[in-house]
């Protein structure tokens, strides 16, 4: 088919096209709406979105969309993006489209200077993200259940790790499809088991001002690289669905990125 395809835009008349596109593909979810959009698309300090848009016959039929990120690995500050929303509609799957779009979006971002794109995929995503657009598979991300108080060790150094101003830690925690409470000296949200409250951030420099206060028995982290005390076998069935952290290198991007030596926690993606 003859698809059109352009650059994401961002005025009020594509974000509603947006909303009603993904809360099509993921009737499970409300959070989809026009402000939510405009919260994630328009509002971020690190930048607008990036992505493409597939139409066939003015019908919107495909989006993806990247998110400016910022890291810091060995001292240096590198420009990323988060891979997010992505959404094709019934009527157009398995043409294609994902994998296109996608691959339009990364040489964009390569002619603006960014430097990786990294992503959370889930299982039935996964092989796609590493087959047809040469992502590499960094590790499952880990979930681990405890009681008391978070570690707050400093991360290494010679980490890469997310870099998250006052600007840009108060756009991330204003989500208006979420409620972030402080809690035990860090940042949590509601998990999908009403007693276990997520933790966005054990890093004491994302700060909590103006939140609400809160202290939950038991917590959760998701992510890779967090060690805690008291933890808690929690049963397969009550845990979040696996989620694999993923790597996609862009202009020559040299450093060796593993699970050895990347920092990323809940407050670096977008499950809560």
């Amino acid at each position: 088919m003859n698809y059109e395809f352009i650059n994401t835009e961002f005025n009020s008349q594509k974000l509603n096209l947006y909303s009603a596109l993904l809360s099509l593909v993921f009737p499970d979810t409300k959070k989809y709406t026009p402000k939510f959009l405009n919260w994630q698309y328009n509002l971020n300090p690190n930048g607008k979105v990036l992505g493409y848009d597939a139409f066939l016959n003015n019908e919107l039929a495909g989006h993806y969309v990247t998110i400016p990120v910022q890291y810091i690995f060995n001292g240096v500050l590198l420009k990323g993006l988060l891979s997010l929303n992505t959404a094709i509609h019934p009527h157009h799957q398995g043409k294609g489209l994902f994998t296109q779009l996608a691959q339009k979006t990364y040489a964009h971002a390569s002619e603006l200077g960014y430097e990786f794109v990294i992503g959370v995929a889930n299982q039935n995503s996964t092989p796609g993200f590493l087959n047809k657009l040469q992502f590499k598979l960094i590790s499952p991300l880990a979930v681990e259940v405890f009681m008391g108080k978070p570690q707050l060790k400093p991360v290494p150094e010679n980490f890469m790790k997310s870099v998250w101003d006052i600007e840009s830690a108060k756009w991330r925690l204003k989500n208006p499809a979420a409620g972030y409470i402080k809690n035990n000296l860090c940042i949590t949200t509601k998990t999908h088991i009403s007693l276990i409250h997520a933790v966005m951030s054990v890093r004491k420099e994302i700060f909590s001002d103006g939140l609400d206060e809160h202290t939950s028995f038991l917590k959760m982290t998701i992510g890779l690289n967090n060690k805690n005390k008291f933890k808690i076998n929690l049963p397969s069935v009550l845990k979040p669905s696996p989620l694999n952290l993923i790597f996609k290198p862009l202009n020559n991007f040299k450093a060796e990125i593993n699970s050895s030596n990347l920092f990323f926690e809940l407050i670096d993606f977008d499950a809560y």
